[in-house]
């Protein structure tokens, strides 16, 4: 049986409502050392191996599509691979929705530029309208020459008379134009966002991170009174989240890294997922997702559907775009982002930036260490957050995500105080 689970990895299946819990009670059998040993030689010789050799039929087509996404999120890079790709890339015009969209997703991700000749070729063709934003995207990343972004601002108005109706080339078109001045920019005052949020009563979750979702960042609670969860030293609680997709595509394309902007929290659930694992993760939903969810009765119908959005932030952050990310994204129809751990074998990530942190489809994954030997949970950054949260009254609200800034470095707990201790001393 092919590994489905790579398919809908970050969906998860959930028994609702979690009370604090204690990391003693939490153990999976899946994370020990013969169960990962046995998932890698299954990972590599048959979701991945087997699969490639197969021809690319209607038979054979489904066992490409999951390799594509195995390899992405794995980071497997192998010749058989490569030549996997290609056999994609030649067979293009026969292939389904879904097996594309993985395909493209595995070689933004592992292989940024090496395909750019081939991509530039399909992307000519390209009428589908997400197809062509991960294939524009793909040739971006290599090349954000002035002329190269002429040619993609071209291409899209010359292939869509209609595109400044649909919320995924718009994206793409404002990605183009502006994404690297919003790397370069200011963020506008955070102390501004953390009054707002004490002076609407609204417990929140901010994740702080980077434009380089390489590395990762950290979140912290503001609880109702506007005060900040402290650890049992006294100290600024913090919790080490990662906001990387493994494809490492834009916020605009569904499994892309995590959107910046707000989140309403809808509750916690405990996963049947075993990538996720047991620990109780924190469900939450963006504007146009669902919209009861979302807005409750905050809705004001007097205003449309951004303004309610912008009035969700203080004056200052209301015409700073980058925060409209998760607006735009729930638009374009981005769903199931949600605030969890991780079981996944560090090893995969050796090296990286984010080691031991998983990357995922666009949730903020939180670091977790198992016991390889009897599976029980050692350290987990997800559980203090969860636990943390559900220690003051309300199991509602929001979570923020908020890039700081481009620095290439980890989100450091100095950092953060320093915005937090400037809040304290207004």
């Amino acid at each position: 049986m092919k590994l489905l689970v790579l398919v809908v990895f970050l969906l998860a299946v959930a028994t609702p409502g979690v009370a604090q819990v204690s990391i003693n009670t939490l153990h999976a059998d899946y994370v020990t050392e013969g169960q990962r040993q046995r998932f890698d030689a299954y990972l590599h010789d048959t979701v991945i191996g087997q699969a490639l050799q197969a021809p690319l039929d209607s038979d054979g087509e489904y066992g490409y599509e999951t390799a594509c996404l195995a390899a992405s999120q794995f980071m497997i890079k192998d010749k058989q691979l490569e030549a996997g790709y290609r056999t994609i890339i030649s067979q293009w015009g026969t292939l389904q929705l879904s097996t594309k969209l993985a395909f493209l997703e595995s070689v933004f991700g592992l292989y940024p530029g090496t395909f750019a000749p081939e991509i530039k070729k399909l992307l000519a063709k390209e009428k589908q309208p997400k197809l062509f934003a991960m294939e524009a995207t793909y040739l971006l990343e290599k090349d954000t020459s002035a002329g190269n972004k002429a040619y993609l601002l071209k291409l899209i108005a010359a292939t869509f008379a209609d595109y400044t109706k649909n919320t995924v080339l718009l994206e793409l078109r404002d990605y183009i134009n502006n994404h690297t001045k919003y790397v370069q920019a200011a963020t506008p005052p955070i102390i501004d966002v953390f009054s707002n949020q004490k002076a609407v009563h609204q417990k929140t979750v901010y994740s702080f991170q980077r434009w380089n979702r390489d590395y990762p960042g950290l979140a912290i609670i503001q609880n109702t009174d506007g005060s900040f969860a402290k650890d049992s030293t006294g100290k600024l609680a913090v919790f080490r989240q990662l906001a990387r997709a493994a494809g490492n595509l834009p916020y605009f394309i569904t499994d892309g890294n995590t959107p910046q902007g707000i989140y309403s929290i809808t509750g916690l659930r405990v996963s049947q997922n075993h990538f996720l694992g047991p620990t109780p993760n924190i469900q939450m939903v963006m504007p146009f997702e669902d919209d009861q969810a979302f807005w409750g009765d905050t809705y004001d119908t007097r205003k449309d559907v951004l303004r309610n959005y912008l009035g969700l932030l203080p004056a200052s952050w209301q015409n700073y775009r980058p925060i409209t990310e998760a607006f735009y994204a729930g638009k374009a129809g981005r769903s199931a982002i949600i605030c969890h751990g991780t079981t996944l074998n560090p090893k995969y990530f050796t090296g990286k930036p984010y080691y031991p942190i998983s990357p995922t489809l666009g949730c903020l994954c939180a670091a977790e260490t198992w016991d390889a030997y009897n599976g029980k949970l050692k350290e987990s950054d997800q559980l203090r957050l969860v636990n943390t949260f559900l220690a003051t009254p309300e199991d509602n609200g929001y979570v923020i995500v908020i890039n700081l800034n481009n620095k290439q470095l980890p989100v450091s707990r100095l950092e953060i105080e320093q915005l937090v201790n400037a809040y304290n001393s207004k």
